[in-house]
């Protein structure tokens, strides 16, 4: 073994060591969509980062009273806060108990003609404030001496005590029975409790001590919750609920069950393949496949990311476009070792050779992910960091453990015909001996994908788009039913309800109500109705999107998109040509209104996930012409010599690299179809987006960007000839 080999085999062991260590002492971070529970989205009024933070202090204090175990409130942007309630399945009761905005004051009562009610609902009026909320230092749930009512009782700061004294002092100089005997505590501008001063409290004399207790019908949670908001004070701001999502933890534990299914499933297939086409250095990448999991785990539990249901897809889906960075190497060892038959030459020779197609294939994908992270939000956000953990865990992985254990197999005079690269590949050397013209009908190409999208178009024009609550504001409500009721049958149950406009769907996995905003009241009416025609109704699922928050999600979904369009041609415009980095572009943005187009056609919903499937497929689709564009531009390097035109060097390039973008499609493929057959309801929609983009991508390299590449250079060329 070389001391090259030695130190690679050694780093490797090292990097999985680390892996291994870290993935067995660290638990992984479940995101709400797998481990169940509620979030809530607040926005302050009117609120610098500051006031937000303070506000969170507050609820803080709120959410302890619910009894949650490790809550979660982070601050978002400047005036944003993102509350996670892991396993409260009571969205609505949460909202009210930490969104309120709990100012508490105190008033005598002056009479009971105002426009003020009482508890009871009786006429009340009220005199000039003597007591805020920040004056009481504490508040607890208990019972009244008898045992019988629930109470909260109160305790006064030193001002309070005093000024709690002076007012219920005036207040016992009047009769019994008298309206002005009593003192009004009111919250959020609403009488909770108008106690009378008993009679035990002399004229002029008060309630001393700093303490007193709140009476009234409460019952103990009202008791309770009273106290909790009192206790944590008055929110330094107003805020607003903008999103509210509920999960159940049957459905995310049906989801990490199918995904675990999907991986190992899809996992076996990819590697499976590996070893059919490149035998044993085959056998080997999927060995280094079994590392990129492991050190991908651990990068996410050791950064502390939290693991969403699409951070899960992400995952599996990071496992086979792993495979491209091997399939790279070993189709440029192939060749290398057709021009020279050294084993060990051929093998470095194929890692050195392929690094500039890895590194440009692995930014443009990681361009797509950047974006996925900054423009998007939660569970799609979390999407883009398994992503970005994946790309960079994949080359990690190919270019230290596949070429340690790629390496010793070399170094060890094994016969070439074991490893898989003593030949080109059936599918090569049959393209290599027939040479099928495929650029001299560029022009065919091109107008038969102007037909395709003008398809796409026209669904979107005749079929429109099926847009979610996401982007259009509104609640999604999911519910599992004792027995199924197709959708027809389900829809005009929600209709009956009283929600005529209501979009309802019916699955295996139960039923889906869409609509505009719903009260509590409102959700519980369509929450009867199912469940007295289905045998029972249990909800799932419900999401809570505001119409301004959904607008801005809307937005900054163009944005994402625009900016990855952006991004994309400008990177290409340094790595390659303008030519090249345009026709790439076109090439992407033709795969997006496919998808769309495709979507609209089939009405699949157009949500989050959608998003980070577009902008998966923008990175895979630059992928793949990146690859096409690296075989070019080595070859224009040595056109001078050779005079090739540049049809027919395009022409060669693009046979060169068909294997590789078969076997690299292969990968994903077999991982995809996992996750449509197995990955549940959840992910079936993300991953036929997926693969109709990954489908269109492979297409649009040979059939678009290629060609546009031929066109725009003679054009440029005969310009420059011209002028």
């Amino acid at each position: 073994m070389s001391s090259s080999t030695r130190w690679r085999v050694l780093s490797a062991l090292a990097v999985l060591a680390a892996a291994l260590a870290i993935a067995l002492t660290m638990p992984a971070r479940l995101g709400l969509d797998l481990r169940g529970g509620t979030q809530i989205v607040l926005q302050a009024r009117d609120a610098d980062a500051a006031t937000t933070d303070r506000t969170i202090e507050v609820l803080r204090k709120r959410v302890d009273s619910l009894g949650v175990a490790e809550p979660t409130l982070v601050r978002s942007g400047e005036n944003r806060i993102i509350v996670e309630l892991p396993g409260l399945q009571d969205p609505e009761k949460a909202a009210e108990v930490i969104g309120r905005t709990a100012q508490l004051t105190v008033h005598p009562v002056t009479g009971v003609s105002g426009p003020q009610t009482d508890e009871r609902g009786q006429p009340i009026s009220l005199g000039p404030l003597v007591l805020k909320g920040e004056q009481i230092k504490g508040a607890e749930s208990g019972k009244d001496p008898q045992g019988i009512s629930n109470v909260v009782n109160l305790e006064f700061t030193s001002d309070g005590g005093k000024a709690w004294q002076k007012l219920t002092a005036e207040a016992a100089c009047a009769p019994l029975g008298d309206p002005q005997r009593r003192a009004a505590i009111v919250l959020d501008d609403k009488v909770i409790s108008s106690p009378s001063v008993n009679e035990t409290v002399g004229c002029n004399a008060g309630i001393i001590g700093g303490n007193t207790q709140i009476t009234g019908q409460f019952s103990q949670e009202e008791a309770r919750d009273l106290a909790a908001l009192i206790r944590g004070g008055a929110l330094p701001v107003p805020v607003d609920t903008i999103e509210q999502r509920l999960v159940g933890p049957t459905l995310g534990a049906a989801a990490i069950e199918a995904s675990a299914q999907a991986a190992i499933f899809g996992v076996a297939l990819t590697a499976l393949f590996l070893v059919f086409i490149y035998r044993m250095f085959g056998l080997l990448s999927a060995l280094a496949l079994t590392g990129y999991a492991l050190i991908s785990y651990a990068c996410l539990v050791g950064l502390g990311a939290t693991l969403t249901l699409p951070g899960l897809a992400g995952f599996v889906l990071a496992i086979g476009m792993a495979v491209d960075a091997n399939v790279l190497i070993f189709e440029r060892a192939r060749e290398e070792f057709a021009a020279s038959p050294r084993l060990d030459r051929a093998v470095q020779r194929g890692f050195d050779r392929s690094w500039s197609a890895i590194l440009d294939s692995n930014v443009t994908t990681l361009i797509a992910a950047g974006l996925l992270f900054f423009l998007s939000t939660g569970t799609v956000r979390g999407f883009g960091i398994t992503v970005t953990i994946g790309v960079l865990a994949s080359m990690l992985a190919a270019l230290v453990i596949t070429r340690a254990l790629v390496s010793v197999a070399a170094d060890r005079r094994m016969g070439p015909k074991w490893t898989g690269i003593a030949s080109l590949g059936r599918v090569r050397e049959w393209l290599t001996r027939r040479n099928p013209p495929l650029m001299r009908y560029r022009r065919w190409w091109l107008a038969g994908c102007l037909v395709l999208v003008g398809v796409a178009i026209a669904g979107i024009a005749v079929r429109g788009l099926n847009v979610g609550v996401e982007f259009t504001g509104g609640r999604l409500l999911e519910f599992s039913t004792g027995k199924h009721i197709d959708a027809e049958a389900a829809r005009q149950v929600v209709s009956d309800a009283g929600f005529p406009r209501a979009v309802v769907q019916s699955s295996d996995a139960g039923i889906t109500v869409r609509t505009e905003q719903l009260s509590t009241e409102q959700v519980g009416t369509i929450t009867k109705a199912l469940g007295d025609a289905a045998g029972g109704a249990q909800r799932q699922r419900d999401e809570l999107i505001g119409p301004s928050l959904g607008s801005e999600l809307r937005t900054n979904a163009l944005i994402a998109l625009g900016v990855a369009l952006l991004g994309q041609l400008i990177y290409l415009t340094i790595r390659f040509r303008r030519s090249f980095a345009f026709a790439a572009v076109l090439a992407m943005f033709q795969d997006v209104v496919l998808v769309v187009g495709l979507f609209a056609w089939l009405a699949l919903p157009i949500d989050g996930l959608f998003l980070a499937a577009i902008l998966t497929v923008i990175g895979y689709s630059v992928n793949d012409s990146v690859v096409v564009f690296d075989r070019i531009r080595e070859k224009l390097a040595i056109r001078r010599v050779t005079g090739e035109k540049l049809t027919t060097l395009a022409n060669t390039a693009v046979l060169e690299t068909v294997p590789r973008t078969v076997n690299t499609g292969m990968g994903a493929l077999f991982i995809l179809l996992a996750l449509t057959l197995l990955g549940g309801d959840s992910l079936g929609d993300f991953a036929i987006a997926l693969l109709a983009g990954i489908g269109f991508g492979t297409l649009s390299t040979v059939f678009t960007a290629t060609p546009l590449v031929i066109a725009l250079e003679n054009y440029l060329t005969q310009r420059k000839a011209g002028g």
